[in-house]
């Protein structure tokens, strides 16, 4: 079953960017990861706004191949980066319905 990473990030400071996005990119293509989209424009529609700076969406073939890109162990130290450098909230979501 396919799973989409959804996240938000805003971050605290630029100096974690340059570093993380070429391993971060190289290595979701390593996990079979494929971005949607990645992007700054947003429009929130719903709720109190919140200031996110960017909004990323990625499929990923299976929740296996999220975990594995997740725990690669040349990946750690670019996250570690990116929770420290920056607010972020991770979704890992199922291509399911379960209301119908």
């Amino acid at each position: 079953m396919k799973y989409f990473s959804v996240l938000d990030i805003t971050s605290k400071t630029d100096e974690w960017i340059s570093d993380y996005l070429p391993t971060a990119n190289k290595l979701v293509a390593k996990h079979g990861g494929k971005y949607l989209t990645c992007t700054a424009f947003r429009r929130q529609v719903e709720e109190d706004t919140q200031k996110t700076a960017l909004c990323i969406i990625i499929e990923r073939p299976s929740k296996e191949n999220a975990m594995n890109f997740m725990e690669d162990p040349d990946y750690k130290p670019h996250l570690l980066a990116r929770t420290t450098g920056s607010i972020s909230h991770h979704y890992l979501i199922a291509a399911q319905d379960d209301l119908w």
